[in-house]
C-alpha cells in the first residue's frame, strides 16, 4: 500500500540488510573479477569450477548427432541406442547442474560462516 499524502514511508534497518542480501544472491557476475569478462574467459571460468557440465553436453550432442547419422544410414538398432543413450547424458548433465549448484551453495554458506565467526 502507497503512503497517504503527508506520511513519510522509512525503512527499518532490517529490511535494508535484507534488501542488501537479496541484492547479493542474485549477483550473476563473479565478484572474484573486477575487470568485466569476456564470454570465453567466463566459459572457462564456469568450466573450471564445474567440468561435468560441458562433458555432459558435448556427450549429449555427441549421442545425439551419431543417432542423426544411424537415422539417416536406416540403421534403426544403432538409432535407438543413441538415442537412449542422449537421454542418459542429459540426465548425467543435470545431475551434475543440480551437484555443482549444491555445492557452491553449501561452499558460500560455510565461508559465510566462517567470516561470522
Amino acid at each position: 500500500m502507497a503512503p497517504l499524502r503527508g506520511e513519510q514511508s522509512t525503512a527499518s534497518d532490517a529490511d535494508i540488510i535484507r534488501q542488501k542480501q537479496m541484492e547479493e544472491f542474485f549477483e550473476w557476475s563473479s565478484q572474484v573479477h573486477s575487470a568485466p569478462e569476456t564470454m570465453g574467459q567466463k566459459f572457462k571460468r564456469k568450466c573450471k569450477e564445474n567440468p561435468f557440465i560441458p562433458i555432459g553436453a558435448l556427450t549429449t550432442v555427441g549421442c545425439l548427432s551419431f543417432g542423426l547419422f544411424s537415422f539417416i544410414r536406416s540403421n534403426q538398432r544403432m538409432q535407438q541406442y543413441m538415442m537412449r543413450a542422449r537421454v542418459v547424458a542429459q540426465g548425467g548433465t543435470l545431475i551434475a547442474v543440480c551437484a555443482g549448484v549444491a555445492y557452491n551453495l553449501y561452499h558460500d554458506q560455510s565461508q559465510t560462516n566462517k567470516d561470522q565467526t
